[in-house]
């Protein structure tokens, strides 16, 4: 017996049957299969975020000092890099001039793994010091896999959302790309981190060396066994001074479709399309707001003599100003907005048949 149609799988997407087999052929799509597919993802998203808004985050890349050892990454521990970390009273004075200058009022601090707690204290000294005079922020940290004690901390600093991605949900995958982690614990802690009030985001990369389609399927459903408002998935880019800087990037297509699956299978969560695609191939953070993305990161915080320094998936990394983040937006036809968008809800496991919604 053959494969189905792609109507026929189009036809069950939208009916909510996400059958591992569907999935898996959709992954695979391309041309007008794949322009149906994010027609699909486009509709379920305009249900569910009718406004059409897309929120736009400021990042600041605020330390590359990282315990971790993964195998895809240029900031791995023992990466020759100039280590950095930008000291709590320029940081909230950054966030400060974004969010009164440029109207910000969404935020990510992003760095490498370090759970040193004299830069906990750093990370909690700027975020008190900028929630002071701006409560109506948001702050989003992805600092990596911590103990409890500092997330709490972090927390009641004012940090809102934590991002912390599982990557792969296949435990041998996991431990090969991340030697020396470990796949339960990260997901213990993005549990953690919901206990402590955080909005949480994770997802997968797709492409990684040896995985194969049955286990992005696994990835797929996997996140709604967790409690996420955001949700993301990223192409496999190798670190030029990684390991696997000899490894070839993730098919960017098949990505996109994990986007759109992700927008039919989970309606209410924020899915961002990230600049890493457009290192990829270009034109492709335009096309992940077509397969249903509905936020975007501006690299308009970081400080101009450390962007060189932030090399997390490429030493010639592509990081998008506001004019080329409007322009797409514009073009998706969709609305530009600083303010932070509400989740419609939290995804919820999908039994393989039924919408998951």
């Amino acid at each position: 017996m053959g494969q189905p149609s792609t109507e026929t799988v189009l036809s069950a997407l939208r009916c909510g049957d996400f059958k591992k087999s569907y999935l898996t052929q959709a992954l695979l799509f391309g041309g007008r299969a794949q322009v149906g597919l994010f027609a699909l993802a486009r509709q379920r998203r305009d249900v569910f975020f009718p406004e059409r808004k897309v929120e736009a985050r400021s990042v600041i890349e605020i330390s590359n000092i990282c315990r971790q050892k993964c195998h895809f990454c240029n900031m791995h521990v023992s990466a020759k890099l100039f280590r950095y970390g930008i000291d709590p009273e320029a940081c909230a004075k950054t966030l400060s001039f974004l969010y009164s200058k440029k109207g910000r009022r969404v935020f990510l601090l992003q760095s490498g793994e370090s759970p040193s707690p004299s830069y906990m204290e750093s990370v909690s000294q700027c975020i008190r010091r900028f929630k002071k005079e701006a409560n109506d922020a948001v702050i989003i940290l992805c600092l990596g896999n911590l103990p409890d004690e500092h997330y709490r901390q972090l927390r009641e600093a004012g940090a809102d959302r934590y991002l912390l991605k599982f990557e792969t949900s296949a435990p041998a995958l996991y431990k090969r790309i991340k030697p020396g982690d470990s796949l339960s614990e990260r997901i213990d802690r993005i549990h953690s981190l919901h206990a402590l009030g955080f909005e949480v985001g994770s997802g997968n990369m797709t492409g990684l060396p040896g995985q194969s389609f049955r286990s992005m399927v696994e990835d797929l459903m996997f996140l709604g066994k967790l409690p996420l408002t955001m949700m993301s998935t990223s192409v496999f880019i190798p670190g030029e001074k990684s390991r696997y800087c000899r490894k070839p990037v993730g098919n960017v297509d098949v990505s996109l479709n994990f986007m759109a699956l992700m927008r039919l299978m989970y309606p209410r969560v924020l899915i961002p399309s990230t600049s890493s695609m457009e290192k990829a191939r270009k034109g492709t953070q335009y096309l992940g707001l077509l397969a249903g993305a509905n936020s975007v990161t501006i690299h308009d915080g970081n400080p101009v003599k450390f962007k060189k320094n932030f090399p997390i998936y490429s030493t010639h990394r592509i990081t998008p100003g506001e004019e080329y983040i409007k322009k797409i937006v514009k073009k998706a036809g969709l609305f530009f907005c600083c303010r932070p968008l509400a989740p419609a809800g939290t995804g919820t496991a999908p039994s393989g048949t039924g919408s998951p919604s």
